[in-house]
C-alpha cells in the first residue's frame, strides 16, 4: 500500500480531536477553531473535528491537516454515516474524510467498502475509517483505506469513561501485527500522556487525544473525583 504524503507526515506524531457535544457552552465554530489553533501551536500534526461549520472554521484557522467528519444521530452509524454526508465534509474543507466502518447498516443503504468507492468516484480525498473490530480493519484495508482507526473499538463515548479507562492497546497490537508498517492509528480512551506513550509503544502509526484535551467538562469532572474521593 503506498502511504500518502499527508498519512506519512502524521507518522510518530499526534492528532487532537477538537469538538464540543450538543448543548455544551463551547459548541460554536470559533470556539472550534481558538482550540484547534491553540493545539497546533501546541504541536498537533493534524485536528480531527466534526460538523460542517467546525470543519470549515477549523480549516480557515490552521495549517496542519483537517480529518473532518459529520456525527448525525447517536445510535448505530452516526459517524459521517452516509455518502452525502461523507461528499458535504469535503466540500467543507477536510483533507481527511472519518467515516463509521463498521458493517452496520448505514442510512442510504450503502456498505462501507461502497460509500468510500462511490465518495472516490466524486471527490479527491482521503479516508480514515473509523473500525471497533479486527474484521472492521480488516474490511477497511481491503478497501484501501488511507488511515485505519481503532476509534470505535469501546462502542461507548469517551465522555462517558473515567481517566482510568484506556486505549484499547489489544486491537491495536493485534492489527499493527496482522499489517505492519501500514497507518493504523490509536484513537479512543486516550485520556493521558502515558496512555498516548502506551500506543506508540503497541505499534501506532500515530495518535488521536480528544477528551484529554479538549473537552475542560470531563477534565474538570476526574479532578473534582480525584478530590472529593
Amino acid at each position: 500500500m503506498e502511504v500518502a504524503p499527508l498519512v506519512q507526515s502524521l507518522k510518530g506524531k499526534l492528532v487532537v480531536s477538537v469538538q464540543a457535544y450538543p448543548g455544551e457552552p463551547l459548541r460554536h465554530p470559533e470556539t472550534m477553531a481558538q482550540m484547534a489553533q491553540a493545539c497546533e501551536e501546541g504541536g498537533a500534526a493534524a485536528i480531527r473535528c466534526q460538523g460542517l461549520s467546525d470543519i470549515a472554521a477549523i480549516k480557515g484557522r490552521v495549517e496542519v491537516p483537517v480529518i473532518g467528519l459529520w456525527k448525525e444521530g447517536h445510535e448505530g452509524v452516526y459517524i459521517t454515516p452516509t455518502l452525502r454526508h461523507a461528499v458535504a465534509c469535503v466540500n467543507a474543507g477536510a483533507d481527511v474524510v472519518a467515516i463509521d466502518a463498521t458493517a452496520r447498516p448505514r442510512p442510504d443503504g450503502r456498505t462501507f467498502a461502497q460509500t468510500v468507492r462511490d465518495l472516490r468516484a466524486q471527490c479527491e480525498t482521503l479516508v480514515m475509517a473509523d473500525c471497533m473490530t479486527i474484521e472492521d480493519i480488516r474490511n477497511a484495508v481491503a478497501c484501501g483505506c488511507d488511515l485505519v482507526s481503532t476509534t470505535l473499538s469501546h462502542n461507548k463515548p469517551a465522555i462517558q469513561t473515567t481517566m482510568d479507562e484506556g486505549p484499547d492497546l489489544d486491537l491495536l497490537r493485534q492489527a499493527t501485527s496482522e499489517f505492519p508498517g501500514l497507518p493504523i492509528i490509536c484513537e479512543g480512551h486516550v485520556h493521558t500522556p502515558a496512555d498516548a506513550a502506551a500506543a506508540m509503544g503497541a505499534g501506532a502509526w500515530a495518535v488521536v487525544v480528544g477528551t484529554g484535551i479538549t473537552h475542560p467538562t470531563s477534565l474538570t469532572k476526574w479532578f473534582c473525583a480525584a478530590v472529593e474521593g
